[in-house]
């Protein structure tokens, strides 16, 4: 009898979410007139929203990283703003800061850039610890002390941070626990040759505006929906086993791996792999979680929160593989 109940609970589940979740299409319509290709950032961009998770984006100049958060701040009718990050930024220059006024002798607060719904911090890892910092707790905590007074930050709130390789000059690689903050790690590349003929012939003629079709009380919304979507215990078994098999890939059958980690997932990965696959799930216009919407979001969730060790960056050995090993590997329910 609870079986049955409880599966027509999620039919009901399955159909309201089909239904309130169709904004995610006319969004990507509407994003994709100046976004061309890059359907994976635009869907890494949705879950980040969806869960109020924050994304750390690698790749090289040029792929479109600042027109994707650009163009879903319009469509969303949301304040954007851009932050580029250099060494010699100060923490003041994104939060804000007391300015004397002479005439009345006392100080007025100028808030600073990151007093927005959708933020770019461009280069995160051009500016020292310090300025990271800065960022990293207005993220965390959601709002900013300047002075002795608090605000909070406008919601719906998504920080896109763009990294350049740890291998350039004049970079400061973000600590683990700074790292850990950001619910994905996204790693883009080049768009096929017919993506960018299109790009080509776009620039080369007259845009068409980009209309505000949702409003950010519709996101908000949309969050409480995302949470509600159905997760089986077997579902939450399985991303509990991929989790734990980072840190005690032994455990796992999977000897070949230990000697190449240095330091498994946090807890915020379980609790972030959970979130992305149900908001995942939403995106996809479903009201439930399958195995397969773990394994899309997987690697983004995991792939900053696994340490190396010397031994694997003397065989090449990089996280993906580790992760892709881990999911051939954890029983499917």
């Amino acid at each position: 009898m609870e079986s049955n109940n409880l599966s027509t609970d999620i039919k009901t589940l399955n159909e309201r979410i089909h239904n309130e979740s169709a904004f995610i299409e006319l969004l990507q319509m509407e994003v994709g007139k100046r976004l061309i290709g890059q359907k994976t950032m635009f869907e890494r961009l949705m879950i980040g929203l969806l869960t109020q998770g924050h994304i750390l984006l690698e790749g090289v100049p040029g792929l479109a990283k600042t027109l994707a958060i650009k163009t879903l701040a319009s469509a969303i009718d949301a304040r954007f703003s851009r932050i580029q990050f250099t060494p010699d930024l100060l923490p003041s220059d994104i939060v804000g800061t007391l300015i004397y006024n002479p005439a009345k002798g006392d100080f007025n607060i100028k808030k600073g850039p990151i007093f927005a719904n959708f933020i770019l911090a461009d280069e995160i890892n051009r500016a020292p610890a310090k300025v990271q910092s800065a960022l990293l707790e207005a993220m965390q905590e959601r709002q900013v002390t300047i002075g002795e007074e608090s605000f909070p930050l406008a919601e719906p709130f998504l920080v896109l941070a763009t990294q350049n390789p740890l291998e350039q000059e004049g970079t400061y690689p973000l600590p683990e626990a700074q790292l850990d903050r950001f619910m994905l790690k996204v790693q883009i590349s080049y768009l096929t040759l017919e993506e960018e003929r299109l790009i080509m012939r776009n620039q080369m003629s007259e845009q068409a505006p980009i209309q505000a079709l949702v409003s950010p009380e519709q996101i908000l919304n949309a969050r409480n929906l995302v949470r509600s979507v159905y997760m089986d215990e077997k579902i939450e078994r399985y991303i509990l086993d991929i989790v734990f098999a980072t840190r005690e890939p032994e455990e796992y059958r999977l000897h070949r791996l230990k000697p190449f980690i240095s330091y498994g997932a946090s807890p915020r990965a379980s609790i972030n792999l959970a979130l992305a696959a149900k908001a995942y799930a939403f995106i996809k216009r479903r009201g439930f979680v399958i195995p397969e919407d773990v394994r899309a979001v997987c690697a983004d969730v995991l792939r900053h929160r696994i340490g190396l060790t010397y031994e694997a960056n003397a065989e090449n050995m990089q996280t993906d593989q580790i992760i892709q090993e881990i999911i051939n590997s954890v029983e499917v329910p």
